[in-house]
């Protein structure tokens, strides 16, 4: 099995229990994805609950859940998120990356 796969089924399997976390626990997780939001995605998507995105063809993260489940995404962040435009870099984040990246999404649901 390739790292990569394993690295994604980790995070699979952890993702059940990200949503039965205590409020305090879930705050630090949704704190930590808001983090990695904007160390790595904010360049180009509007990550928080208003503005526009700086580049026009970014979806804004807000918005996301209503094109696909954010909770399925774990996959795709561990082995590495790309895309058709040649624009957006490949990005790869690690199990407890991709679970609060994850978490905070879910809490721009609300």
């Amino acid at each position: 099995m390739r790292p990569a796969a394993i690295l994604a089924a980790g995070a699979l399997a952890v993702l059940p229990g990200l949503f039965s976390l205590p409020a305090h626990a879930w705050d630090r997780q949704v704190k930590k994805g808001e983090t990695l939001a904007r160390t790595n995605c904010a360049r180009c998507h509007a990550i928080g609950r208003v503005g526009a995105s700086p580049l026009g063809e970014a979806p804004p993260f807000r918005e996301l859940h209503t094109r696909y489940p954010v909770e399925d995404l774990g996959e795709a962040l561990a082995e590495g998120i790309r895309t058709g435009h040649p624009s957006m870099p490949e990005f790869r984040f690690d199990p407890d990356q991709a679970e609060a990246l994850i978490a905070y999404l879910k809490s721009l649901e609300r």
